[in-house]
């Protein structure tokens, strides 16, 4: 009906208006009470965003929007294809109609590539690319530099950082011709250690996430695999930790080109002076993690990876957004801009501790617990945290 196309043009015009104002990485669907389903992604495709249907009972086809196909695997559904950058979906709930429509005047593909070395799950596909095959060809040429740079190297075993670089490290161990072992046990109850607030807190947090086998890495020489480095605090206590489980030499190896770079499309990834890769080289790098040697993977490799994987899913990206490894951004910033200057004042350790301390609801918290000092309603009479039978004014008699 005309005002089922009314409807449909007035949220494509919508989301023009938000593409035409909205610069950056994005990804997003929301749903509209009574009339349908919305899908949509930035004009670069810098965030990934997928869709999948399936029969239901009635006949009807259903839609799903998730920024994984493994969400769409989860639920049983049939994984569509992805959404193309710049464009908006519509699933129409009254008619169950698909409409769809480019909504941004010049796109490209770009995707991020730090969402195939470290943010999306093995199990995914993005912009038609498997990520498992991905990180096992990032493994493979990890391993190739590796023998380039070291060619009578003296590996005794190899051992993965849990969980992301497991895949890599699997692929380099047996390009190395070395056994693969895990020498690390992961607590998966702790949180994700490089987003964390505080050097001391990070410090603290890797002991708590990881401890060792001390039986694979006793007089051995081994070569640790992790999926990247960024402040190099988590792998500073982790050569140490193989250190102190017997291990004669450390070498640490990274699936990823040296971080230098923030990123500004949606990683918390912190200030240029805070990463361990500013201004330093690998033997830098080496002194200040306290191993033997490191090996950084080759941006070039890194992108060759991901494409030689792309031509096997069908799809055809050539380029990504490399920016927090070259400096170079798909939106077309400078490092020089003002606005890294602002990004400074907000992420660096310092903002954020402050943040933390002066947050009213914080103020009084054990870590990160509410005290119960912050319990400002008023006085009844309890006794702890539970109420008193005296409180009961109910008519005992009438139960």
């Amino acid at each position: 009906t005309m005002k089922d196309l009314n409807m449909t043009q007035a949220i494509f015009n919508a989301m023009t208006s938000v593409m035409t104002q909205c610069k950056g990485g994005f990804a997003g669907m929301y749903f509209i009470n009574g009339v349908g389903l919305v899908g949509f992604r930035d004009p670069h495709g810098i965030r990934p965003m997928v869709f999948g249907t399936r029969t239901s009972s009635n006949g009807k086809t259903d839609f799903a929007m998730a920024s994984e196909s493994v969400a769409i695997d989860t639920l049983s559904f049939n994984l569509a294809r992805d959404i193309k950058p710049g464009e908006a979906i519509f699933v129409d709930i009254n008619t169950n109609e698909f409409h769809s429509q480019i909504c941004a005047p010049a796109t490209s593909c770009a995707p991020c590539i730090f969402e195939y070395v470290y943010f999306a799950r093995p199990d995914s596909i993005m912009d038609g690319i498997p990520i498992y095959e991905t990180r096992l060809k990032m493994g493979e040429k990890l391993a190739e530099k590796v023998m380039r740079k070291y060619p009578d190297h003296d590996i005794d075993v190899v051992i993965p950082i849990p969980d992301t670089a497991r895949t890599s490290a699997l692929q380099a161990a047996y390009r190395l011709g070395c056994p693969f072992r895990e020498g690390f046990i992961k607590n998966r109850y702790i949180a994700r250690t490089f987003i964390m607030p505080g050097q001391e807190t990070r410090k603290k947090s890797v002991r708590l996430k990881l401890n060792t086998i001390k039986s694979e890495f006793a007089g051995r020489n081994i070569l640790l695999v992790d999926d990247s480095i960024v402040r190099g605090t988590t792998a500073r206590e982790i050569v140490q930790m193989a250190r102190e489980s017997g291990a004669r030499k450390v070498y640490f190896s990274s699936a990823a080109p040296p971080i230098r770079y923030p990123n500004i499309y949606g990683i918390d990834i912190p200030t240029r002076h805070e990463l361990i890769a500013f201004e330093r080289d690998e033997e830098a790098v080496a002194e200040k993690l306290g191993c033997d040697w490191v090996v950084y993977q080759e941006l070039s490799d890194l992108e060759d990876a991901v494409r030689e994987c792309s031509t096997r899913g069908g799809a055809h990206v050539t380029s990504f957004d490399t920016s927090c490894f070259s400096g170079i951004y798909a939106t077309g910033e400078t490092i020089d801009d003002e606005y890294f200057s602002h990004l400074h004042t907000l992420r660096n350790d310092d903002a954020k501790q402050k943040r933390e301390g002066t947050d009213e609801m914080g103020k009084n918290s054990h870590n990160g617990c509410e005290s119960v000092s912050n319990d400002k309603r008023p006085e009844v009479n309890r006794v702890s945290s539970c109420e008193s039978l005296s409180n009961d004014t109910d008519n005992v008699g009438n139960r």
